[in-house]
């Protein structure tokens, strides 16, 4: 499959996950976006138009720690830190837009994460 083909499918996956979150306007958002070298991710109010709490393997957090960016590893790191910040927050329920990926590997390994940190999905 060409990059090309691959980028479609995934914003055809998107259409229909963005479709899910238009529905549930009563909760926040947790958007995520992956590259091949970094993950992050965000939680969105989006009655208000605002960032809530993000987070990042660009961070200065985790670069203190010299992780790979673009590994599981990474992406749960990613997840306990934005799970551990939304708790501070008082944020309990998210509905997750995974931006048209496919719910595996990183993307699995944030949410697990973020739902040990105590907030529901």
């Amino acid at each position: 499959m060409s990059v090309n083909v691959r980028r479609e499918l995934r914003l055809k996956r998107k259409k229909r996950v963005k479709l899910q979150v238009q529905k549930n306007t009563d909760r926040r958002r947790l958007t995520i976006f992956k590259t091949t070298k970094h993950i992050y991710a965000q939680i969105v109010d989006d009655a208000e138009r605002k960032t809530l709490v993000s987070e990042s393997t660009m961070s200065p957090k985790f670069k203190e720690g010299k992780l790979n960016g673009g590994n599981v590893k990474a992406a749960a790191w990613v997840g306990e830190s934005l799970g551990a910040k939304a708790a501070e927050q008082g944020i309990k329920e998210v509905y997750c837009d995974r931006n048209g990926f496919r719910y595996t590997g990183r993307i699995k390994a944030l949410a697990d994460a973020v739902r040990e940190k105590g907030v529901k999905f």
